[in-house]
């Protein structure tokens, strides 16, 4: 596959000189979720969402996006999850995605109406959220002193672990990155994409995909600031750790307290900040 990157006749300016030039941008387009799922009355076909995002691996996406909007729960949940082109059966480069579900999996549409936070602007109370976030996942919050654990010194080699595999940022300069490390500081998935949802989302689909969730032995870094989403995901996948280059939100720490999760903000320059979980870090 092609990297997704879109050369942009551009003119560049140096001093009072001008030059006619080219620029590499990352491409962004709309994604269309739709989800096919057994009803009371028999097969529904549903279109879930639309997100911004950069094109590849879509289904990834699409998978994550319903694993931590507590949807999909097991790899047996998931019948097919494949792009399509509107109109035919035939896959293609398309910007949808069909999702299918088998049978025995039940869809609360209400439910999902409710419980659909796709920003920090969404002008839901904290409260609300975190109540919503607590009656949707499945999983307990971590108690406090519980492991795992990690070593403060590991910490500081992860930015540069992250930038170095930001393949496609470094030709556009223009992504956000979520990257899974295992305990020992070893890289095991890194994905990118314009919306920093959308490549947490396409980290823990290829971990549900691949089996792995929940992620209970896995430290998760984030190249941006941290909102109350990404910490929504991160429980919903199981994640224990969640460290970012930049800052959290209040919501993001308040969300973090409630699920026993670590939460690490300003990881670069040899420094760091510990806004909730500070016994995981040793």
């Amino acid at each position: 596959m092609n990297p997704p990157i879109a050369p942009v006749p551009i003119q560049r300016f140096r001093g009072n000189g001008r030059i006619e030039s080219t620029d590499d941008l990352a491409i962004e387009e709309p994604l269309e979720i739709r989800l096919d799922y057994f009803g009371r009355e028999g097969p529904e076909h549903l279109s879930l969402s639309i997100t911004m995002r950069t094109p590849g691996q879509d289904d990834e996406l699409a998978v994550g996006f319903l694993v931590t909007e507590g949807i999909l729960r097991e790899p047996g949940d998931l019948r097919e999850a494949r792009p399509y082109l509107p109109g035919t059966s035939r896959p293609g480069r398309a910007n949808v995605v069909r999702v299918s579900l088998q049978e025995h999996v039940a869809v609360d549409l209400q439910r999902l109406e409710r419980n659909f936070y796709t920003s920090s602007s969404c002008g839901v109370c904290g409260k609300a959220s975190i109540e919503a976030l607590r009656t949707q996942n499945p999983l307990p919050p971590f108690p406090e002193g519980s492991p795992p654990f990690f070593p403060a010194s590991l910490m500081h080699h992860l930015p540069e672990r992250l930038r170095v595999a930001q393949e496609v940022f470094d030709a556009t300069g223009g992504l956000h990155a979520s990257a899974l490390f295992d305990g020992s500081g070893q890289l095991v998935l890194l994905r990118e994409d314009v919306g920093r949802h959308n490549a947490l989302d396409k980290v823990i689909g290829r971990a549900f995909l691949d089996g792995l969730l929940p992620l209970r032995n896995h430290l998760l870094l984030v190249s941006g600031r941290v909102s109350f989403e990404l910490v929504q995901k991160a429980s919903m996948a199981g994640l224990p750790f969640l460290a970012a280059i930049g800052a959290p939100s209040s919501l993001a720490v308040e969300l973090a307290r409630e699920a026993g999760l670590t939460l690490v903000g300003f990881l670069r320059e040899g420094r760091f900040n510990v806004y909730s979980g500070a016994w995981r870090i040793t």
